[in-house]
């Protein structure tokens, strides 16, 4: 995203040779795997539920098959039938890479003979940084994961008459290469929502209209006139449809409830497109001088690489996968109807619905989670927790239609209100908190797991960003773009909706709220239970002491803005004990 006027910084000269030049991003790489194999590796210590990583969802090969096989026949409809359309129909992937209830590949099929999905490597994605602070765009982990989504896409489109042009290079570049090749008339693609995405629909369409389609045999028209290839973008990112508010977008009301209220009393969610049993054939000539088909990148070609997870979760890409994930633990492990009592967990996969990184990657599409829901409902029961899942879905919803009405406002210091701050970007405050060394273990935990599997629990998220904005007083933009280069489940519009609102910054003045870590840990993590997982020297302790270790722990960088009474209470318990195993800081 082009988040910001300006990509000047306040970093000292020093800072700037680790946060800011080109060559960081190889450092900071480097970093990601440093900092993931020191979190997942102990010698000396038991890990509380096991050493090995769970994978999500855990479902063996065959049985994740099954089930997407009987998601896909649940919306396949043998009777559906082109419309007419001559010519072929270039479907541009993005952040939809799912072929259930992906109304641009449907609508592709509708209005052409012939279908050319695409998918582009865009350098400025896997191999860029992010706009101010110059971290890796995409890290390793979230890198391996957008790679299985494309493998996955490529197979399901493979067992539906078509495949996937995977080309390296500039969507603005690239797409109207493909287009005079293969004579398309219309480029299909869902449109997003924040800046720099916006930018590239623009530049896409510029190249579009330099492209001259001489029509004759085989073209979109029985006319000799020439055309130009149109770019067709097509919403279909949220439950509810932007076309079925009953206010436009640019009148969202600034509170979170107030639009909830209006979508769940006068609006309802569309259902899932239906599916063609086949979605080809793909164009019969062109694709030689294209060069084939191409080949889907590796960790290994984008410069990248990743240790296997020891320990957390280990989230498996692709739609196959999200839709074993749905069934997982809505039908097999009946988690949805306790989804409300356990959402606020930390630990173990099934707390809560972990759907997100494929939403993010647009592999699993949340009209199929609402139906899923309301189809469980129907056969099981329906309860506040079942309510709370499409609940959440609307926030989800919420974030992106603000991203349309604020713009690039959600990126800029000041956020949609323009609220002036002042904020530090300390250096050694900020790798502290990045690193998971600040000397409070529900922090430290929490980045850990982060840097070890891509993904952090929504409770989590709340807490390490409060700690940050609150009592580090870091501009809270430095945060947002560590979760950009770390998150599985990163989109833009949710990422700094979340973090605008955590800095007080956001389109709602109520939002402004601090947690309190050791609030926060004694409700939470009373046990102690998750800071032992990921901070392996905690786990010798009593269960009461893990969260205030006091000298058993490193120290902590700075003192909370409020505490509750509990920093007193570990000040004089260091004064008391003698440490005898005191984790080190390494030089």
């Amino acid at each position: 995203m082009l988040h910001h006027l300006s990509s000047s910084s306040c970093f000292p000269s020093t800072a700037q040779s680790l946060l800011l030049l080109p060559r960081s991003t190889a450092n900071l790489r480097v970093l990601l795997t440093m900092s993931h194999d020191a979190s997942s590796s102990s010698s000396s210590s038991r890990p509380l539920h096991g050493a090995a990583a769970v994978a999500v969802p855990s479902l063996g090969a065959d049985e994740t098959a099954a089930t997407a096989d009987e998601a896909f026949r649940r919306h396949t409809s043998p009777g559906l039938r082109r419309g007419g359309g001559g010519g072929v129909a270039v479907v541009w992937f993005r952040n939809d890479l799912r072929v259930l209830d992906n109304e641009a590949l449907v609508r592709a099929w509708a209005a052409a003979e012939a279908v050319l999905p695409v998918y582009c490597v865009d350098p400025r994605i896997f191999a860029g940084v992010t706009h101010r602070f110059g971290f890796p765009k995409t890290g390793a982990l979230r890198a391996q994961f957008l790679i299985e989504c494309l493998e996955d896409l490529k197979q399901n489109l493979q067992k539906r008459g078509l495949n996937l042009l995977v080309r390296h290079g500039k969507p603005e570049d690239i797409l109207p290469a493909i287009a005079k090749a293969v004579r398309a008339h219309t480029v299909y693609a869902h449109q997003e929502t924040c800046s720099e995405e916006i930018l590239v629909e623009r530049l896409v369409h510029r190249g579009l209209e330099q492209v001259v389609i001489p029509q004759g045999p085989g073209g979109a028209s029985n006319q000799n006139k020439p055309l130009n290839p149109k770019l067709q973008l097509i919403w279909g990112t949220t439950m509810y449809h932007v076309d079925d508010l009953l206010f436009p977008v640019s009148n969202l009301p600034d509170v979170y409830t107030q639009f909830r209220k209006a979508v769940e009393s006068k609006s309802s969610v569309q259902n899932c497109c239906k599916l063609p049993p086949l979605l080809g054939p793909a164009p019969s000539s062109g694709l030689d001088e294209l060069g084939g088909w191409g080949s889907i990148p590796t960790l290994e070609s984008l410069g990248l690489s990743v240790t296997k997870a020891e320990k957390g979760m280990h989230f498996l890409g692709g739609e196959s996968a999200a839709l074993g994930r749905v069934h997982e633990y809505f039908w097999k492990k009946d988690q949805l109807k306790v989804y409300k009592e356990t959402r606020n967990g930390m630990l173990g996969p099934d707390y809560s619905t972990k759907f997100s990184p494929w939403l993010a990657s647009g592999s699993l599409s949340p009209r199929y989670i609402c139906e899923e829901v309301k189809r469980y409902e129907k056969q099981r029961v329906a309860n506040d927790s079942t309510y709370w899942v499409l609940f959440e879905l609307i926030w989800r919803d919420y974030f992106r239609f603000l991203s349309v009405k604020y713009g690039s406002s959600i990126f800029h210091l000041g956020g949609p209100r323009k609220v002036v701050s002042k904020w530090s970007q300390d250096q050694v405050l900020f790798e502290s908190w990045r690193n998971g060394r600040t000397g409070y273990p529900l922090i430290d935990a929490n980045m850990k797991e982060l840097l070890a599997t891509g993904f952090m629990s929504n409770r989590g998220r709340q807490i390490v960003c409060s700690f940050l904005v609150r009592d580090m007083a870091i501009d809270w933009r430095m945060g947002a773009e560590w979760f950009e280069t770390c998150l599985l489940d990163y989109d833009p519009a949710s990422n700094y909706g979340n973090w605008t609102y955590g800095a007080g910054v956001g389109n709602d003045p109520r939002e402004d709220r601090y947690f309190s870590i050791p609030k926060q840990a004694k409700t939470y993590d009373p046990d102690g239970e998750y800071v032992a997982y990921w901070l392996p020297e905690l786990q010798s302790l009593p269960k009461e002491r893990r969260n205030f270790p006091g000298a058993s722990y490193i120290k902590q960088i700075i003192p909370l803005k409020f505490d509750g009474g509990h920093q007193k209470k570990d000040q004089q318990f260091n004064r008391q004990r003698k440490p005898n195993n005191i984790y080190r800081r390494q030089k």
